[in-house]
């Protein structure tokens, strides 16, 4: 038993090249993501065995997104397919004062029209260790939102760690429910929490500030809620412009707290995803190292994707293993 499972939709993103706006450009380039695939396709790149479940168009752009996933080893077996089209977002980026844009095209996406009982969960949680779900997800339909806890229950049945990423955003949320009720109800079946006091705030109905003690007693008052949460990780980012941030992490773990260091990123490449890669790197560290290591690994791997184009971070195990001794000059390696 050792399959990592992620579930959620799988977008196309288009962008024009570089930092234009669209009314700029000619030409755009495009790239698959979406926010589950995507912590999918990074603990894949450490080496992870990961099963991605999802709803996918049935024509040739569905086609080419299941080649790119299979590219990189993903088990795509409990796909089904759509007649409707896949998802998309169309992305400007932003540089320096400027920020980016993101425009979304999912309403009547593949994945918009899941059920329940189009996924075999049984079949498709064989193997499973580990579930790694979204506050995207549910908040999209409710069809998603129906199948994503089936899945989970069994999932807990199963006796899999279960990582929630929470997600919260407000505009997401069109089809009648209450996010808090929804996440509320679905964080029972989860272990491992990934988020900070804005998620906290929004399932608790609280108002805890930033600092370290307010994000410990937030922790502790979440865990008592929840007692089956044993631990919580939160990335934060601090924001110099749109072209250069400073990532780090901190944790209440249910005995301590820990905080690492700032890594700086000084020229962002590309930020989409990297909350992504913060949750990949800490569900693969949390499976090799201790807690506060994990949490390093996580951190150092939100960091290194800001320097690759596209929604998936490609760093590797040993990559992010560089940064973590101290190797963030990027001089040239012979």
């Amino acid at each position: 038993m050792n399959k990592i499972i992620t579930f959620g939709e799988v977008l196309m993103r288009i962008s024009p090249l570089g930092n234009k706006k669209f009314i700029q450009a000619n030409n755009v380039e495009f790239y698959f993501g979406g926010t589950e695939v995507n912590v999918g396709i990074s603990i894949a790149n450490f080496g992870g065995d990961v099963k991605h479940i999802s709803c996918i168009s049935n024509d040739f752009i569905g086609d080419t997104a299941i080649s790119y996933l299979n590219k990189f080893d993903l088990d795509t077996s409990a796909i089904v397919r759509s007649g409707r089209p896949l998802g998309v977002y169309f992305l400007e980026v932003g540089a320096v004062m400027r920020p980016s844009k993101i425009s979304y095209n999912r309403s009547h996406s593949s994945f918009s029209e899941i059920l329940p009982e189009m996924v075999n969960w049984e079949k498709s949680l064989e193997q499973g260790k580990w579930f790694h779900w979204t506050g995207i997800t549910p908040a999209l339909c409710k069809g998603a939102k129906e199948t994503l806890k089936e899945g989970l229950i069994l999932a807990k049945e199963k006796g899999m760690i279960i990582s929630a990423d929470p997600t919260y955003r407000s505009a997401l949320w069109k089809y009648g429910e209450e996010a808090k009720d929804v996440l509320t109800d679905l964080l029972q079946y989860s272990t491992i929490f990934i988020g900070g006091v804005n998620e906290i705030n929004e399932v608790l109905g609280t108002s805890f500030g930033y600092s370290n003690d307010e994000f410990t007693e937030a922790s502790k008052l979440l865990i008592e809620k929840f007692p089956n949460i044993e631990k919580v990780f939160d990335k934060i980012r601090t924001s110099i412009n749109s072209s250069w941030h400073k990532i780090r992490a901190r944790m209440w773990n249910g005995v301590e707290f820990k905080e690492t260091q700032d890594l700086d990123i000084t020229h962002v490449v590309d930020r989409i995803g990297t909350g992504d890669a913060f949750a990949a790197g800490l569900i693969h560290g949390l499976q090799k190292f201790d807690d506060y290591k994990a949490m390093e690994f996580g951190a150092a791997a939100c960091a290194i994707k800001h320097t690759y184009l596209g929604d998936v971070n490609y760093a590797n195990e040993s990559d992010v293993i560089s940064i973590l001794e101290g190797n963030t000059s990027g001089r040239l390696n012979r």
